[in-house]
């Protein structure tokens, strides 16, 4: 199992599906990375040499940030969006959908479980 940036890959899968897995590459940016480094996206994971993923490894620690860094790094965004006041900000704070979605209905992954508030019962009263 080839272990990139702290992630270890899958074995079996193709190498642009295999670096997918490493939080900040997506499928475009892997395909880039390969072309970089010139090995076709299609050999499986398995089958790369221990000079291959190295080279991998390199392009992607000197190229891009991602795993930890990132992570960090995007907290630190909506932390400091929630520090200055803005909108987004309040959103987030509330745990609410921060990109304008409706929120009458749906919204159910940003606001949890449903909480239904109770309703008192109507008094009835006689009649004289």
């Amino acid at each position: 199992m080839a272990r990139i940036s702290g992630v270890d890959i899958p074995r079996d899968k193709k190498i642009k599906v295999s670096m997918t897995y490493i939080f900040g590459i997506g499928h475009s940016r892997a395909l880039d990375i390969l072309e970089i480094t010139g090995i076709d996206p299609e050999t499986r994971t398995q089958d790369l040499n221990d000079d291959q993923v190295q080279a991998i490894r390199n392009v992607i620690s000197n190229e891009y940030k991602v795993e930890g860094a990132l992570r960090t790094e995007q907290n630190m965004n909506i932390k400091r969006l929630m520090d200055i006041g803005c909108y987004r900000g309040l959103r987030h704070r509330r745990g609410l959908p921060v990109h304008g979605q409706r929120t009458k209905t749906n919204a159910r992954t940003r606001k949890g479980k449903k909480r239904t508030v109770g309703r008192k019962k109507k008094k009835v009263g006689k009649k004289g």
